[in-house]
């Protein structure tokens, strides 16, 4: 079992552009911040430590976010305890304010990624799997995207970004607003993380 603490990432912020459904329903920096608050006290009252690396409204550049994430896992490690990373986004099938037909869940690590990164994708993919959020494209036999964001490649310990679902895709728009799509992400990303604790 591993003595943990997650680092939750909420993606972007309130003056990013763009970054929200053609309707403007939903705004990714406000339904990140969100997830991961809500997320980070269900950790928290189960007893995994927990921190917030943006706990601001406003963007915080990538290369803030990465310094904060090399203090964070640099104190952890004095402490005896691992850390790992978790970015939480939303995705967008294009960038022109129009209605899109992609759907589903994926998870990205850099494409140099450490064996822990793999694993924690391969677990929070399982749990959307579960959740039937595979969506209408073609998933990689691995089970995770790879890709070099900033996030995965220059933080210090094992990263993956969430993208959950489309804000560019109606019905998964009304998904992710309601009630019931807020609890299953949350829930998702609870799940992984306990079972990537778990493991040796």
């Amino acid at each position: 079992m591993k003595n943990l603490v997650v680092i939750l990432d909420n993606g972007h912020g309130e003056n990013t552009k763009g970054k929200c459904s053609p309707d403007k329903r939903l705004l990714e920096w406000d339904w990140t911040r969100e997830i991961s608050s809500r997320l980070h006290n269900l950790l928290i009252m189960n007893g995994i430590d927990t921190i917030l690396l943006v706990p601001e409204d406003k963007d915080i550049s990538l290369s803030e976010r990465v310094k904060r994430e090399k203090k964070i896992t640099k104190e952890a490690k004095k402490a005896g305890k691992e850390t790992c990373l978790i970015s939480i986004h939303i995705n967008a099938a294009g960038g022109d304010g129009k209605w899109k037909t992609a759907t589903g869940w994926s998870g990205w690590i850099a494409q140099e990624a450490s064996e822990n990164s793999k694993k924690l994708a391969q677990l929070l993919y399982a749990e959307a799997e579960a959740n039937n959020l595979q969506g209408n494209r073609c998933v990689p036999s691995t089970k995770y995207w790879t890709a070099n964001y900033t996030i995965c490649t220059d933080t210090s310990c094992p990263a993956v970004l969430t993208e959950n679902l489309f804000q560019d895709n109606k019905e998964e728009v009304d998904f992710l607003l309601s009630e019931e799509g807020k609890q299953v992400i949350i829930n998702l990303h609870y799940n992984a993380i306990k079972k990537y604790i778990e493991q040796e």
